[in-house]
């Protein structure tokens, strides 16, 4: 395990205690929600996954697309190696080689939009949201709410668990803004 991991571990397991204790001590009221769980059952978090996976498609369909004109090169190349010239051969061995770097560059160019797509859309979700569980923790009388899709809480009482409520009212607010 790495150092940072087990540093880590021990300030969850020492941390996340204490502060519980503190906090129910002082008849403090949490409240958690899953914000991956936001994501996948809201509508804008479906519009969301639904815009990265058509991207996704579409990054992969050009990459199937050059991948194929690969294999034709490859193919012409063998079959046709013992009767090219040497500079015909030179050729296509320089066009498969273009075309390899050019499949390299589009898919490490795709997968860098795509993530930057990815964070985006997710930081307009997250900063949708905010407002939203600042509102419910403030009319529950919440003093703190934690995301367990970020806690690393292994266990919850899950009548504290707003994500529902946070899901109905992200979707009634999308609902309005139309």
């Amino acid at each position: 395990m790495k150092k940072s991991s087990l540093k880590t571990l021990v300030f969850l397991l020492i941390f996340v205690p204490a502060v519980s204790l503190c906090l129910a001590q002082e008849g403090q009221k949490i409240g958690v929600i899953n914000s991956q769980e936001v994501l996948e059952k809201s509508a804008e978090g479906k519009k969301v996954i639904a815009r990265l996976q058509d991207r996704d498609k579409a990054n992969q369909a050009a990459l199937t697309k050059i991948d194929d004109e690969i294999r034709q090169l490859e193919t012409k190349l063998n079959t046709q190696r013992l009767t090219l010239s040497e500079e015909a051969l030179y050729q296509m061995n320089s066009d498969l080689e273009k075309k390899r770097t050019e499949r390299k560059r589009l898919a490490e160019d795709s997968f860098r939009d795509w993530q930057d797509l990815q964070l985006k859309l997710f930081n307009r979700v997250q900063n949708e949201l905010l407002p939203i569980i600042e509102q419910l923790g403030k009319e529950k009388g919440m003093d703190i709410i934690f995301d367990l899709a970020k806690s690393g809480a292994v266990y919850f009482n899950p009548a504290v668990d707003l994500t529902d409520e946070v899901i109905k009212r992200y979707d009634a607010s999308k609902a309005t803004a139309k």
